[in-house]
C-alpha cells in the first residue's frame, strides 16, 4: 500500500511540473513575446489584398468590410454598433460593405431587419476570405489590402475607437 501511495504522489508530482512548465511557457509567449501586430487575427494579415468580387476598392479611401453572418448572436447583438458605424462612414467618406455567406437577398433582409442600411452586400464564402468567426471587421485601403481587423463582438471602448 506504501509503494501504491508513493507510485501516485510521482505521477501528481510530475503531473503538476509540467503544468507549470505549460503555463511559464503561455504566460512568456503572450506577455515577453506579444504577436507582431502585422498578424491582426488568425489569417488576416495587414498588407495581404483583400478579393470580393465586384468590387472596386479604388472608389474610396478606406472601405469597411463586416463580415456577418444570419445566425450569429454576436452579429445581431452589434446591430446598434452597426447602425452608428454607418452614420460615422457616412460621415469620413468610409464605404461598408456587408459580406455574408447567405444569399444577397437573405444577406440585405437580415440587414434590413437589424436597421443597419449598407449599401453594398455581397454573399461570398468567409473563409475565401481568411475570416474565421463572426462578426469580423475589416479595413481596406484603396489598393484593396489590409490596414486593421476586429474580430467578434467590440467592448464598448473599442467601439468608440473604431
Amino acid at each position: 500500500m506504501e509503494r501504491l501511495r508513493r507510485h501516485i504522489e510521482l505521477v501528481a508530482n510530475i503531473a503538476i511540473i509540467v503544468v507549470a512548465v505549460l503555463l511559464c511557457v503561455v504566460l512568456v509567449k503572450r506577455f515577453v513575446f506579444p504577436p507582431t501586430q502585422t498578424q491582426l487575427s488568425p489569417g488576416i494579415v495587414a498588407g495581404t489584398p483583400v478579393a470580393i468580387p465586384n468590387v472596386d476598392w479604388s472608389k474610396s479611401d478606406r472601405t469597411l468590410v463586416l463580415a456577418l453572418q444570419k445566425d450569429c448572436h454576436f452579429c445581431t447583438d452589434s446591430a446598434p454598433f452597426y447602425r452608428t458605424l454607418v452614420t460615422a462612414a457616412a460621415a469620413k467618406s468610409i464605404r461598408l460593405v456587408a459580406v455574408l455567406p447567405q444569399e444577397e437577398s437573405v444577406g440585405r433582409e437580415y440587414l434590413n431587419g437589424l436597421n443597419v442600411q449598407i449599401g453594398e452586400v455581397r454573399q461570398l464564402p468567409l473563409n475565401s476570405i481568411h475570416v474565421r468567426g463572426t462578426p469580423t471587421l475589416i479595413l481596406v485601403n484603396k489598393a484593396g489590402t489590409i490596414i486593421k481587423s476586429w474580430v467578434g463582438k467590440l467592448p464598448e471602448k473599442e467601439e468608440k475607437e473604431l
